[in-house]
């Protein structure tokens, strides 16, 4: 599948794709209102299967997965989509959405901490003070002026969002170590649909039968999370990432935790805390730092 995009054309694509992940925040925190965490994220995964399954078949991509390549779909399903998604589903009950993307977005530090573990990546001065620039911008998140730590529902919440991110950079450090057969948007239909099942599995013997009270509302921004946050993100960062430099795009990406700050206010009228809007710089910051060498503290997390 070439790509055949222009610049601007995989420019375009990209400001949708950080759109589309900026409002994924706010949008996950008003359907766990209505829908427990478990189901909520089981119904965007499948929302998402059956939008990339005809996608990939149009494309002529569609395909079973190689037996070398199993071992990346199970661990992209079960670290990724089904762990990171569900912990910060159950984490934005208890959270405000721009706090729980701060968090969320410390994945690329502990990205650069377990390359330097498991893949020998060496810790360059740079990304050493990245790295040491996103550990303050979490301390001032966790500071007790800025988190009330006699409240265990927010210590719990911050603390799921916290341990999605670890899942998710487990799951990129396993990617980038990984030998690809087929390519990355190839496997993400098996992917979701694994996710999917197993969300749907543990969901029903957790939390019993789904009980929804369906809106349109509910609906719109159930399909709004599986078509465009899930499906459409997945299929533009596989044409952007053929089309752009990887630093590029991975400075670019890094737009997404502010936008989503801006939505979750927009949306939510959620307040602008100054001291979130410090961490947040923190942690943006020792990304860059890492994302300009071209090493361990990568955004692009596909």
């Amino acid at each position: 599948m070439a790509s055949g995009l222009s610049t601007r054309s995989a420019a375009a694509l990209l400001a949708g794709v950080v759109f589309a992940w900026g409002t994924n925040w706010p949008v996950t925190k008003i359907i766990v209102h209505d829908v427990s965490p478990l189901w909520a994220t089981a119904l965007r995964c499948m929302i998402a299967a059956a939008t990339l399954a005809p996608m990939l078949w149009a494309q002529g991509t569609f395909i079973v997965p190689k037996r070398g390549d199993l071992p990346v779909v199970f661990c992209t399903s079960i670290l990724h989509l089904v762990a990171f998604s569900a912990l910060v589903a159950a984490g934005l009950q208890f959270v405000p959405a721009g706090r729980a993307i701060v968090l969320g977005y410390t994945t690329p530090l502990w990205v650069a901490i377990g390359a330097a573990m498991f893949l020998s990546e060496h810790i360059t001065r740079r990304r050493a003070i990245g790295i040491g620039c996103g550990l303050a911008g979490l301390a001032v998140i966790f500071n007790p002026q800025a988190l009330n730590w006699a409240d265990r529902n927010a210590l719990f919440g911050s603390g799921l969002i916290l341990i999605a991110a670890f899942c998710w950079a487990g799951n990129i450090v396993y990617v980038r170590a990984h030998k690809w057969i087929s390519t990355p948007f190839q496997l993400v239909f098996w992917q979701v649909l694994l996710a999917a099942a197993l969300l749907s599995l543990i969901a029903w013997f957790a939390e019993g039968r789904p009980q929804i009270a369906w809106t349109w509302r509910l609906a719109a921004l159930m399909l709004y999370s599986g078509i465009v946050c899930t499906a459409f993100a997945n299929w533009a960062m596989t044409m952007v990432n053929r089309s752009l430099p990887a630093v590029t795009t991975s400075l670019c990406l890094l737009a997404t935790p502010l936008l989503g700050i801006v939505s979750a206010t927009a949306i939510l009228n959620e307040p602008l805390e100054p001291s979130l809007f410090l961490a947040m710089a923190l942690i943006i910051g020792g990304i860059a730092l890492g994302t300009i060498t071209g090493g361990a503290l990568r955004a692009n997390a596909t």
